[in-house]
């Protein structure tokens, strides 16, 4: 087969118009399961503090017939804080990017606004439940951070060989990581879920990452898929679990490490803004427009013993 003599094809032609789809594709994960599933509220200082209380331990209580009255002692509170720390993007765009015809987008600052808020809420996630970070409180030359979630799971744990974990529970260290990894298994799950019932928790969240959440859809009662024959269709994965002290449910969290299973109370945690995604203008520099996108915020662990961690597990 070949071309027609002297037809006039693409291949020659000069005023074709590109054809460039309206709609932008990307994959990049965006769902951040704690920050958006943790309460919000508001901060008021860079130290963002808060308390806790425990009751005295359950014990034996006979008294006399008209017996003196005898005051008990009184448990105070704990008072505990966090560093809000910032995290920013600046997205810059020149008068020209501004001003040309665009695809998929009316304006470009505010594709680029739409897209670092992204990326910031990501950082967020990162920061708050997938690093290993200590609360600081900054100087003229340091950045505060606030401390993640690693600083302050203590009470209810498992961890591996040389695991340690952080010497208080309020945010001022960090855990050491165990040596050697092993498997993520039910044994551990429930140890973990009986101590968080005994101190008082109700958990509600089990996260992992990939890896074990995989490795979760094994646990018993779940060794092997089922299928459905009617909408064709097979089941292999577990999105809850139905234990002895209540109802999970199972999320995945692309931002945490591989090697830690976060077992949560959701409700005894908290984001605490200062400043909430704020957009600011940025003074103008040669031909440019910039906006700053700025979130304040501190990690408030309302009471950690409602949650707790298996820690050092195998991600491979």
């Amino acid at each position: 087969m070949a071309i027609e003599t002297n037809a006039f094809s693409t291949y020659s032609a000069i005023g074709n118009r590109e054809d460039l789809s309206d709609v932008i594709y990307r994959i990049d994960p965006t769902d951040t399961p704690f920050v958006s599933g943790t309460e919000k509220t508001k901060s008021t200082g860079v130290n963002h503090e808060w308390q806790t209380q425990a009751l005295a331990a359950a014990a034996t209580n006979a008294q006399l017939e008209g017996d003196t009255f005898t005051a008990d002692t009184t448990t105070p509170t704990v008072r505990l804080g966090n560093i809000n720390q910032i995290s920013r993007k600046i997205p810059r765009v020149t008068g020209t990017q501004r001003a040309v015809d665009h695809a998929g987008r009316d304006s470009e600052m505010a594709m680029q606004e739409m897209l670092k808020g992204m990326e910031l809420k990501r950082d967020m996630e990162f920061i708050l439940i997938g690093i290993n970070q200590a609360k600081n409180a900054g100087n003229a030359t340091t950045a505060r951070l606030t401390a993640s979630v690693l600083s302050w799971l203590k009470t209810n744990t498992t961890e591996g060989v040389g695991g340690v974990d952080p010497t208080a529970a309020d945010g001022t260290s960090t855990r050491t990581d165990g040596t050697a990894l092993t498997g993520f298994t039910e044994v551990k799950l429930k140890a973990v879920l009986k101590g968080i019932w005994t101190s008082g928790g109700k958990p509600d969240v089990i996260m992992a990452n990939g890896f074990n959440k995989q490795v979760f859809s094994t646990f018993t009662g779940r060794a092997t898929p089922t299928e459905d024959t009617k909408p064709k269709k097979i089941t292999a994965s577990v999105d809850f679990y139905d234990g002895d002290f209540g109802k999970q449910s199972v999320v995945a969290n692309r931002f945490q490490r591989e090697r830690d299973v976060f077992v949560f109370q959701m409700d005894m945690w908290a984001v605490a803004y200062l400043r909430k995604f704020e957009s600011t203008d940025v003074a103008k520099t040669g031909d440019t427009d910039s906006r700053a996108m700025i979130s304040e915020y501190a990690l408030e662990a309302r009471n950690e013993k409602a949650s707790g961690g298996v820690f050092d597990n195998s991600t491979a």
